[in-house]
Formats: C-alpha cells, sequence, structure tokens
C-alpha cells in the first residue's frame, strides 16, 4: 500500500460555484470527514480551505487516539468508545477506495505508575474496563501488569507502583491520514474542492463572502474551520463580541528519527504522548497553551517533553529530532466538541472543537452535522451541541 505522505503536492484547483447545496468552510479532518459523507449521500457540496488541506491543527505530528478512562461510565464516554471503535472500520475502507495508508494501528497503550496510590486507582480502572470496554463479542482491556508489557520499550523505573496496559488505545499518522481523505474527497463525483480561499463572512440566510470579495450562496454551511471556526461562527450568529465562542490552544510536538518498531504501544504519562509510528518515526507531545505568543514557534516547553520521553523510553536517547512542530488546536467554550445548528439558523451548521479528540471523533460528528443539516436528530451528547456551547456563553458573558 502506497504511503499517502509521499504523494506529490498537489495545486490544480476546483472551478468556484457561484451557488451550492452544502458549503463546508475548512478542510482539516473534520471538513474532510464531512465531505466524504456528504458525497456518499449525493450532496452537491464546496469545500474550501483558507490555506491548503491539513494546514492547521490536523496537520501535526502526534495521532494518538486514546479512549476515555473507563470509570464513572457516561454519554460521553459511551460515543467517545463507540467512535474509536468504529474508525477502524471507517479509516479501512478510506484506505481501500484510495490504496493509501493512514498509518493506523490498534497497538494499545503502556501507562507507566510512578506513585503508589496510582496503582489503587489503576486497580479499579481494570474493573471498570472490564464493564464498559466491550462490544457485541469484542472485549478491550486495561491490564493491572508488574513489569511493562513488552521489553525494550519503556524503562522499568518509570513504573515503580507498576503498568498499565490498555488493549483499546490506537494511533494514526496525522498526515498520511488526512492526505488519504483529501485523495478521496478528490475523486468524489459531488464534492469540489478548493484551497487557498478564504471565507471572510457568512449571512447565515445563505451567503458567504470571501476574502477577493466573490460570494457563494448555499443552502447549508457547514463550518470545520478549526478554531478560525468560533468568530466567523459568533458573527454569523450575532452573539455578543465581549465573549468568545472558542479558543485556540497551542501545542508542540516533534519528531524523532528513532527507527522504532512500529507495533509497539504509545506510551502516556502525566500529559506526555510517545507514539511511534509505521515508518520508525516516533512523535512526541504535546503542550496544552492557553496563553502564548508566537503560536507557531517552539520552545523549552517541548525540549522539556523530549527529554522526559527519552527518560521513559530509553530508545529515544540518540535518536536525532527531525521535526518540531507547533500549531493551535480549537477548543470550544464548553471544552467539547462543537457540532449542530442554531435554532434560528438552521442552514448554518457548526462542526469543530475537540481540540485533543478530533481524530477520533471527526467521523462520527461529521455523521450528526449531517443528520442536523438534513432535520435528524443528532446522535450526540448533549453537551456537544451548539446550543449548549451557546447557552455557555451566554451564562459567562
Amino acid at each position: 500500500m502506497v504511503k499517502a505522505d509521499s504523494l506529490p503536492d498537489q495545486t490544480g484547483q476546483s472551478p468556484l460555484p457561484s451557488s451550492v447545496s452544502l458549503l463546508i468552510v475548512g478542510g482539516g479532518i473534520m471538513g474532510l470527514w464531512a465531505a466524504v459523507k456528504a458525497d456518499r449521500l449525493g450532496i452537491d457540496t464546496l469545500l474550501v480551505d483558507a490555506g491548503h488541506i491539513g494546514s492547521g491543527a490536523s496537520g501535526g505530528l502526534l495521532g494518538a487516539l486514546m479512549p476515555h478512562m473507563p470509570d464513572r461510565w457516561s454519554d460521553k464516554k459511551q460515543f467517545q468508545f463507540d467512535a474509536l471503535l468504529s474508525l477502524e472500520a471507517d479509516i479501512a475502507a478510506v484506505e481501500a477506495d484510495t490504496g493509501l495508508s493512514a498509518g493506523y494501528r490498534r497497538c494499545g497503550r503502556i501507562i507507566p505508575l510512578p506513585k503508589p496510590h496510582l496503582r489503587t486507582i489503576a486497580e479499579r480502572h481494570q474493573q471498570d474496563a472490564l464493564s464498559n470496554w466491550h462490544a457485541d463479542e469484542r472485549q478491550f482491556y486495561w491490564h493491572l501488569l508488574e513489569n511493562a508489557p513488552v521489553s525494550g520499550w519503556v524503562a522499568e523505573t518509570a513504573g515503580e507502583a507498576g503498568f498499565v496496559h490498555d488493549t483499546f488505545a490506537a494511533k494514526v499518522s496525522p498526515r498520511a491520514f488526512v492526505a488519504v481523505l483529501k485523495t478521496y474527497v478528490e475523486r468524489c463525483k459531488h464534492v469540489r474542492l478548493v484551497e487557498n480561499c478564504a471565507v471572510a463572512a457568512i449571512d447565515p440566510e445563505g451567503m458567504a463572502t470571501l476574502t477577493g470579495g466573490e460570494r457563494v450562496s448555499f443552502s447549508h454551511c457547514m463550518v470545520s474551520a478549526g478554531n478560525s471556526s468560533f468568530p466567523l461562527l459568533q458573527t454569523a450568529l450575532g452573539l455578543p463580541e465581549s465573549g468568545a465562542l472558542g479558543q485556540p490552544v497551542k501545542g508542540q510536538a516533534a519528531l524523532l528519527d528513532a527507527k522504532a518498531d512500529p507495533a509497539m504501544p504509545v506510551v502516556f504519562l502525566n500529559g506526555l504522548y510517545v507514539v511511534p509510528h509505521e515508518d520508525g518515526r516516533v512523535a512526541i507531545g504535546s503542550t496544552s497553551e492557553e496563553e502564548f505568543e508566537n503560536p507557531f514557534s517552539t520552545d523549552e516547553g517541548l525540549e522539556m517533553l523530549i527529554e522526559k520521553a527519552r527518560e521513559i523510553v530509553p530508545a529515544l536517547s540518540g535518536a536525532a529530532v527531525v521535526e518540531r512542530w507547533a500549531g493551535l488546536r480549537p477548543k470550544a467554550i464548553g471544552r467539547d466538541p462543537m457540532v449542530g445548528v442554531h435554532p434560528r439558523h438552521a442552514r448554518l451548521i457548526a462542526l469543530t472543537g475537540g481540540f485533543k479528540v478530533s481524530f477520533g471523533l471527526a467521523h462520527r460528528l461529521a455523521d450528526a452535522a449531517i443528520d442536523a443539516m438534513c432535520g435528524r436528530p443528532m446522535r450526540v451528547p448533549d453537551s456537544f451541541s451548539l446550543e449548549e456551547h451557546i447557552g455557555v456563553f451566554n451564562r459567562k458573558i
């Protein structure tokens, strides 16, 4: 299977129509999945991106697909579990259609336990996973172990109180995944894709104005432009300027040429992820910075993550850093992903947020956004809805 990361850059543009049934603003992981789903329903769709496809947060390095903790089960945790479970088949389908690889693997996750009290918590989670991490005949586990489940990967000294081996976690190569979806969308019969095409303003009654002054009318507009979605939606919906519907969160990550076995589990400890990819390189990340001066520069925060990762995973100690990355991820005001329509503006649909979980949920959130567009109930937790986020916004201003 050809690696999508090796594809040459394609600069050809589709012609820009004056009107369309569905306008999707933003070509990251959310917008791409929405285009895939729209095409399968035969919806005439225009997907535009202000830069190139995946040039925002979706073009990062990490790609860890992590479940919530298995305790205190809720509709939100069930939605994420179902999404992460179904993603494997959805990726396989677009890989089969394109002949490309997204770098997906259900590799599992190792969590070192450096303190004794964490072992007590892990013991409870082990039982919780038996109750909650299953579907049909598939059961996933939160094993509590004395030693790391694979040798030569995680330092034994990192887990003085033991190790957790989560068998549900997975990983994907973000850029390869985006390239697979882009290739799929470019071949779609009902979707036109235009890059370097920014939307300056949206009239929720059916008109979008581009930065060059051109206008495109739409029956529905889906806003999936990462953190740029929030001001677009806020202005279009006439919300007060005194608040913010969401914010950018800076993340930093690095890619190391470690020549690692791609079958090794993801390693997680205190917000640090170590993700082995299919090409033998290992991604390390990420920071979550709500205050920052330069959104696209890396600094000592990343260097500290790299140093910590090398302590926990000794195989990284001599690996050269081949890339350092920084970018902005979209965090909606209610923290959860933001999807759906406004009660008074049914043409305008939100599909954004989810700054830490987008790659694992985007395919299911796209389904929900399409349902909202078609007037069907969305099958998402209430806290995900645009209406709920606006309620949080109104309470804060």
